[in-house]
């Protein structure tokens, strides 16, 4: 007996039965990760982000730069993420959420604090400074993919554009988490320990990663005299500041090994990027303080994972620090900082 072979209006009543299944499949997993809204897209002042669940600090902060009672913040890249939020609250008054994003660039810095900074009256800013603030040339975006769409007013098309496979692994992350059955990935005011646990400390180790990530005291810089764009565009920040927000400019503290060293061509950047921000505190009415300078800290080994990343005892010294410095307080005794301006 041969086989039935479907007829064309079988076929055709399959396609529209199998196509009509997987519209109604997709739409509703578009609806879950909604419903879940794993990136805060629904997220404002009175109304908080939920638990961030994925470690992605470009997807994830957004939602705490819209949503949250957080009155300060944080912004940088790895060489900021260390300092802790409850500290710094107790240190300035404030309530912090540490917003620094692993190898951000400063125009991803800016994006972030512009998200921030529009949704609040903002009491204390924080921005940590490294070596592409003193570029001429930095670039505008790392290597690391930026959702753009997500730091634009209202996350046009969010809704669709989370509806991804990691979307989706998002959501289902949120929903246990907030049945209890999971964890989040990043504290809710944005701070996480991303360094190894303090007991593995593994001195020989550091000391190969602080080799390796020094650098050439002879290798070529941008002249003093080339211009500081990034500082420009965190001169305008500052600018639209409210007086009676406090303003902080820091420059973090890596390792020696990786400073421009004095006289060469990239400590004469780095002194002519330093003189800058100065200038610029000077007239916008912020603290400019220098933590990345040749000390008894940044010189001692043990003080460091890798040539840009301290240990959390150095964090804790640099909260303290800007507390002094915030205070009123003139330069480290023991030269751990300088006040560049006030």
């Amino acid at each position: 007996m041969s086989p039935t072979i479907p007829t064309t209006t079988a076929w055709r009543r399959f396609s529209r039965d199998a196509l009509g299944a997987t519209l109604l499949a997709g739409l509703a997993i578009v609806a879950f990760i909604a419903a879940a809204d794993p990136y805060g897209l629904r997220a404002a002042p009175g109304h908080p982000p939920g638990p961030i669940v994925d470690t992605n600090q470009r997807l994830s902060y957004p939602a705490i730069a819209r949503g949250g009672d957080f009155n300060a913040a944080v912004f940088g890249t790895s060489t900021a993420r260390l300092l802790d939020p409850a500290m710094l609250d107790a240190a300035l008054n404030a309530h912090f959420a540490n917003l620094a994003v692993n190898a951000a660039t400063p125009d991803e810095q800016m994006r972030l604090a512009a998200l921030f900074l529009a949704r609040r009256p903002v009491k204390a800013v924080l921005f940590g400074l490294d070596a592409p603030w003193c570029a001429a040339h930095p670039a505008a975006r790392s290597s690391h993919a930026f959702p753009d769409w997500l730091y634009e007013e209202g996350a046009p098309w969010g809704v669709l554009r989370q509806a991804n496979l990691r979307g989706l692994t998002a959501a289902v992350n949120a929903v246990q988490v907030r049945f209890g059955d999971g964890r989040p990935r990043i504290r809710g005011d944005g701070y996480g320990v991303f360094t190894p646990p303090e007991a593995s400390y593994d001195a020989a180790r550091a000391n190969a990663h602080i080799a390796a990530g020094s650098g050439d005291p002879n290798a070529p810089s941008d002249p003093p005299e080339a211009p500081f764009p990034a500082l420009d565009a965190l001169d305008a920040v500052l600018a639209s500041l409210p007086s009676e927000t406090e303003k902080i400019v820091a420059f973090m503290p890596v390792h020696a090994g990786a400073q421009g060293q004095p006289g060469t061509p990239m400590g004469r950047r780095e002194e002519a990027c330093k003189a800058k921000a100065a200038e610029i505190g000077a007239r916008r009415h912020a603290l400019v303080i220098d933590f990345r300078r040749i000390s008894p800290v940044t010189a001692e080994n043990t003080n460091y994972w890798d040539a840009l990343h301290y240990r959390l005892p150095i964090a804790a010294r640099v909260v303290a620090g800007l507390k002094d410095a915030a205070r009123g307080g003139g330069d480290d005794p023991q030269g751990f900082y300088r006040v560049l301006a006030r």
